[in-house]
C-alpha cells in the first residue's frame, strides 16, 4: 500500500522544478520523491510506473488525494489495468494520506 501526494510550490530548483511528488510505502516506510516542473496526470503516471510499479511491483492499493492528476481517466485506467485499488484520502486532511 502506497500513499502518494504532492508538495509545493517551493523555491524554484535548477531545471525549473517547484513541486515534488512523494510516495510512501506504508509497510516499510520507504519514500520515493521526484521533482516536478509541472503537475500533470502524465507526470504522475510516469512517476508511478518508474518509481513504484517497475521497482517494487504492483501494489494492492494506492491512496491519493482528489487532485485532478490522480482522478483523471488515464490514471484510473492505469490502476484498472494493473488491478490497483485507488482510494482517496479525506480532502484538506493530508494526515490521512501517510
Amino acid at each position: 500500500m502506497w500513499g502518494i501526494d504532492l508538495i509545493g510550490p517551493m523555491p524554484t530548483a535548477t531545471g525549473g522544478a517547484k513541486h515534488a511528488i512523494v510516495a510512501v510505502d506504508y509497510f516499510t516506510k520507504w519514500v520515493e520523491v521526484e521533482p516536478l516542473v509541472h503537475i500533470t496526470e502524465a507526470n504522475t503516471i510516469s512517476f508511478v510506473k518508474k518509481n513504484i510499479l517497475y521497482r517494487f511491483g504492483i501494489p494492492n492499493t494506492i491512496i491519493t488525494d482528489n487532485g485532478t492528476q490522480f482522478d483523471g481517466r488515464k490514471f484510473r485506467e492505469l490502476c484498472d489495468k494493473y488491478g490497483i485499488n485507488n482510494y482517496y484520502a479525506s480532502p484538506a486532511h493530508p494526515q490521512t494520506n501517510g
